[in-house]
């Protein structure tokens, strides 16, 4: 495959010109033994996931020095593309040329690609981790680490929060367990044995963002209220003039700008007034050094890791934390919570003492007493029995704090326990959510469960099962009852169910019908948001308490045989669609619009062999028409997304059917005529191909005032066949005013947040009187080519001066390649390659801000090859090289002579 040549400016370059720094070639001398070292290192899944962070490494770099590193497992191929129609591996080398440059704003030079598919939007971390590989794509994130040794492991939000894209909570559950895996010498122990690392243990571990309520202006960092009064949360303000002269929030826009591809070419300007200014904040998950939770400045996460801590504090390289046997405990129990303490690598802790700090009644049995001085880089440990007082309140999480004193200094350090009831019941998990809870808890994490509410969905005027989940948390069987509380228009079919001799540490259900009314408003109409409170009530010998939840509704409708004389023709006859009109107009995601701006209907039927769809948009403003060879990504400009879950009960899109329609194209020789495709669904890719037999119709007024668009949607193609009884079924619009390829606003059917990956939060649908065909289900076909590092200059660029291999894979010894002999004759470089093992080398003629030609050669051991690498547009300086063989690589670069 040939590429185009990227951009990749020097540091000359970029001094001169005033734009950012980004990962560079190595000096014509360098041949790096050993990786960069690393301050802080933030684990992502698509270039730009890092850009909310940019303010606060920015301003770590240059008030602090510490040097930020970015992991990005995929390079973003899989998203779209406002300004060009490369996609697939051609966009992922834009897009990494996109991120360097934004994060170089920040200072950030250091950019890992590990090479996993990009392969759709999808709300699912399973499926993300199914697709990328577990283990191999965690392997190279404890490699990075290994490599180059970050005090803080810095990620995104791991819970399937609504909207929370799934690629992200997989990323940030990779960074999780490699926080620990990193330093765990029997985790990958190949890369100790056969590569020569060394574990490490990175100093602390944080999320991005901060669950609770916060205010704008320099003190932003100090007004933080998290929802759960346990969470850590520290601020950065990003109203903190740079070096430069732009606060670091202009200086963050400037790097969203960079992201050109993705449609933020036009992000909004930065506040001005510092009052409206915000905070960058992070969530402390993990810390082995001790830390101050009412440290606010902005270099309160760097203290006791990367800089010295607070006057009196513990020497850096100092470890202190709590573990706990376990996480959740009854009143009257106890715990068993043990201090770790290991000292500094280049020195002893004397007179080490540790004491605990309690709740108010809670107690303690155990000495803080450490046996004598803690040599250096030896561990201590302390244990203590911690009692909680028999009448403690329940459900409600605790701090157990701990302090060391030392002749050296004195820290801190805390760690989260929940007290429950003895018998707790809480809603059943939907399926994304028990996955998850049960990797918090595998992982050592189970605090971060807080920060998903149970919601379970329900058709409107419809009736569902509603279990609740038991566990006896207590000593003693026990016997009781069980009561939901639900809001006015919902019934179960009894007041309190009962459960009976839940033996200690047992499990059980309980389970209700509920029914939802018809009257009450539906989607993120209804409720709080979408959420209707309900509150389970358990109650036991010991006690009771009481969990919440929520229900949201999703609307609902029948589905009726289209009429006689129904034709796909873009208009909707009288007798056509006997079923009720569909009100598409509420708002899911962007801005508000009027009627006039934006707003929609449909209606939906049945023939023997297909579903029909209709849909009317009002619409002031035609945003950007796409060419025909750019008819993918309809969320882009104005669309139409029709859904069709065939069984209504898919946990991700990988069994749905999703079509994206756009009323009409750039292609006047042609009338300008709509396409389809689908998308993030079983068999992406153009309609034509993914759903022979389907049939689009639009018909788009003049003067424009918006479209219909009129869809034959053959059964054959879906996923399944559909059960009459239960099919999930949404139709969103997707509207734009603009002609940059970026949609303001996005209507539908069923609308919550982020609901086109959310198949639970669909409407549903009834189909009286059709029978389905007996049919297996079709596979989910996934993309499966990802962009190269080894056919990144960019990468190789980066991997000859850092010292580590291209995509984080084993790296290869300096003998394994030689470059010799190099130098510019006509038509290009020659360049003489011997290998020490077989394999594969790829080749750049490089000037220092491009690759002006590019060659592909296969080596053997023993087997010098001359080569001619083409030189096009440009006059070289080097050569660039990634030697590829046996699962390893190696990145050199040799000046011209």
């Amino acid at each position: 495959m040939r590429l185009k040549a990227f951009l990749l400016p020097t540091a000359l370059a970029l001094a001169l010109s005033g734009t950012p720094a980004v990962a560079l070639a190595a000096p014509t001398d360098a041949r790096p033994t050993d990786a960069v070292d690393l301050d802080v290192l933030f684990v992502s899944a698509h270039p730009d996931d890092e850009a909310g962070s940019l303010a606060t490494l920015g301003q770590w770099k240059e008030k602090h020095g510490a040097k930020a590193g970015v992991v990005t497992i995929t390079r973003g191929e899989g998203g779209g593309n406002a300004v060009g129609l490369e996609e697939g591996p051609p966009l992922g080398i834009i897009r990494e040329r996109e991120e360097r440059t934004a994060i170089g704003r920040a200072g950030v030079e250091n950019l890992y690609n590990l090479d996993r598919v990009d392969f759709w939007y999808t709300a699912s971390a399973p499926l993300s981790e199914q697709i990328w590989g577990h283990d191999d794509t965690l392997a190279q994130i404890v490699r990075v680490i290994r490599q180059t040794r970050p005090e803080i492991v810095m990620t995104m939000n791991p819970s399937p929060t609504p909207g929370n894209h799934g690629n992200h909570q997989q990323a940030a559950r990779f960074a999780a367990e490699a926080f620990h895996a990193a330093a765990d010498p029997k985790a990958f122990p190949e890369q100790l044995t056969k590569e020569g690392l060394t574990p490490f243990r990175a100093a602390k571990f944080l999320r991005t963002g901060g669950t609770g309520s916060s205010s704008t202006g320099p003190q932003c960092a100090t007004g933080f209220v998290p929802a759960v009064p346990t969470d850590q949360v520290f601020g950065v303000w990003e109203g903190t003039r740079s070096a430069g002269g732009k606060t670091w929030a202009e200086v963050e826009v400037d790097a969203r700008r960079d992201y050109v591809t993705q449609g933020w070419a036009n992000t909004a300007a930065a506040p001005t007034d510092p009052a409206k200014i915000r905070c960058d904040f992070y969530t402390l998950v993990d810390s082995r050094v001790p830390y101050d939770p009412a440290d606010t400045s902005p270099e309160a996460i760097l203290r006791g890791s990367v800089l010295p801590p607070a006057a009196g504090g513990l020497p850096r390289g100092t470890e202190l934390y709590l573990t706990a046997d376990r996480f959740d405990l009854a009143p009257g129990q106890s715990v068993e919570v043990t201090a770790h303490v290991r000292a500094p690598g280049n020195r002893a802790l004397t007179a080490p003492r540790v004491s605990l700090r309690l709740p108010q009644g809670w107690t303690a049995v155990g000495s803080g007493e450490l046996r004598g001085a803690v040599p250096a880089g030896k561990e201590r440990t302390a244990t203590f029995t911690v009692s909680v007082p028999a009448g403690a309140d329940t459900n409600a999480q605790h701090l157990v704090g701990a302090s060391l004193t030392t002749g050296q200094g004195a820290g801190r350090t805390d760690r989260a326990v929940r007290v429950v009831a003895d018998v707790r019941g809480t809603l059943e998990p939907l399926p994304e959510v028990g996955l998850f809870r049960t990797w918090a808890g595998d992982s050592g994490y189970p605090q971060l469960d807080t920060l998903i509410k149970p919601v379970l969905t329900i058709g409107s005027g419809k009736s569902r099962t509603v279990r609740v989940d038991l566990r006896n948390h207590g000593e003693t069987a026990q016997s009781g009852t069980v009561a939901l509380g639900l809001p006015a228009g919902f019934a179960a079919d009894a007041a309190t169910k009962s459960y009976a001799d839940l033996a200690p540490g047992a499990t059980g259900a309980v389970t209700f019908t509920v029914t939802s009314d018809a009257s009450l408003p539906t989607a993120n109409e209804g409720g709080d948001g979408g959420d209707y409170g309900i509150t389970i009530t358990t109650t036991s010998a010991a006690g009771s308490t009481v969990e919440t939840g929520a229900l949201e509704i999703v609307p609902t409708s029948e589905v009726p045989h289209a009429g006689h004389d129904h034709a796909v023709d873009g208009v909707a006859s009288p007798g056509e669609y006997p079923g009720e009109e569909l009100d598409l107009s509420r708002i899911w995601e962007g801005q508000a619009t009027t009627p006039q701006d934006a707003s929609a209907t449909g209606r939906i039927a049945f023939t023997e062999d297909a579903l029909v769809v209709f849909v009317r948009v009002t619409d002031d403003v035609l945003g950007k028409k796409v060419v025909p060879q750019d008819c993918k990504r309809q969320r882009r400009t104005d669309s139409v997304e029709i859904i069709v879950d065939p069984k209504g009960n898919s946990t991700d899109t990988s069994t749905v059917f999703k079509a994206g329609i756009f009323p009409v194209t750039d292609d006047p020789a042609n009338g300008d005529p709509p396409c389809w495709q689908r998308d993030a669904d079983n068999r992406q890719g153009p309609g034509a191909t993914t759903a022979p037999g389907m049939t689009v119709v639009s018909k788009v007024t003049a003067p424009y005032a918006g479209y219909t668009i009129e869809a034959r949607i053959p059964f054959a193609v879906l996923p399944d066949a559909i059960d009459p009884a239960r099919m999930g079924f949404n139709v969103l619009v997707y509207d734009s005013d603009t002609q940059d390829l970026s949609s303001q606003s996005r209507l539908g059917w069923s609308t919550f947040t982020g609901v086109r990956a959310d198949p639970y939060r669909y409407g549903l649908v009834t189909l009286p009187g059709l029978t389905p065909a007996a049919r297996q289900p079709s596979a989910p076909v996934f993309p499966d080519t990802a962009a190269r590092s080894v056919h990144s200059p960019q990468t190789i660029a980066q991997s000859a001066v850092d010292g580590v291999a291209p995509a984080a894979v084993a790296r290869l010894p300096e003998r394994a390649l030689r470059l010799t002999g190099q130098r510019q004759v006509a038509g290009g470089v020659q360049v003489t390659v011997r290998a020490d093992r077989a394999g594969t080398v790829y080749l750049h003629t490089w000037n220092g801000d491009r690759s002006l030609g590019e060659r592909a050669v296969q080596v053997r051991s023993g087997h010098p090859v001359t080569v001619l690498v083409p030189v096009a547009g440009g006059t070289p300086t080097s050569v660039l090289a990634a030697f590829e063989a046996d699962g390893a690589a190696l990145a050199r670069q040799v000046p011209l002579t």
